[in-house]
C-alpha cells in the first residue's frame, strides 16, 4: 500500500514494512499509531523526538538539527540491512514531495511477478513470495 499517511517522519514508507503487510498482528504505521498497537512504535526514539513533537514537524528534514545522530544511526542500519536510506528518502521528499516519492517507491518495491509489494525487511513479496534480494 502506497499512501502518504504511511510515510513516517524519518522517511520510511511503512507501507513496505513486513509488520504492516502481514495478516496477523499488523501495525497501522507510525503516523496512525495508538497505544493498543506494537510497542516498538511506542519506543521509537525518532517518533518520540521532542523537536518533532514540540514544533509539530511532519518530517525530520524540517528540523534545525537534521540530520541528527538518531537519523544518521537509523540510516546506516537501513542502508546495511534493508536496501534503503532514510536520509536519501527524506532529501528526496523535501525536493520532490510525497506524491513523487510514492511513485518512486512503487517502482522500487512493486513485485515484478504479481504486482504486490515487496517488503524492505527480507525483500520478499507478501503476496506471491517472490524474493527480490538474494542474501
Amino acid at each position: 500500500m502506497m499512501e502518504k499517511e504511511l510515510i513516517a517522519s524519518c522517511g520510511i514508507n511503512c507501507g513496505i514494512c513486513r509488520v504492516y503487510l502481514r495478516e496477523k498482528n499488523t501495525c497501522p504505521g507510525c503516523r496512525l499509531f495508538n497505544k493498543s498497537k506494537p510497542v516498538t512504535i511506542a519506543r521509537c526514539k525518532i517518533r518520540n523526538c521532542d523537536e518533532l513533537n514540540k514544533n509539530n514537524i511532519m518530517f525530520c528534514f524540517e528540523c534545525e538539527e537534521y540530520p541528527c545522530d538518531r537519523i544518521k544511526h537509523m540510516d546506516k542500519r537501513y542502508r546495511t540491512k534493508y536496501h534503503m536510506s532514510t536520509i536519501e528518502n527524506l532529501d528526496f521528499i523535501k525536493k520532490n514531495g510525497t506524491t513523487v516519492f510514492l511513485e518512486k517507491e512503487k517502482q522500487k518495491w512493486g513485485c515484478p511477478e504479481c504486482g504486490g509489494i515487496v517488503t524492505c525487511h527480507g525483500g520478499k513479496c507478501m503476496s506471491c513470495g517472490f524474493q527480490k534480494f538474494k542474501n
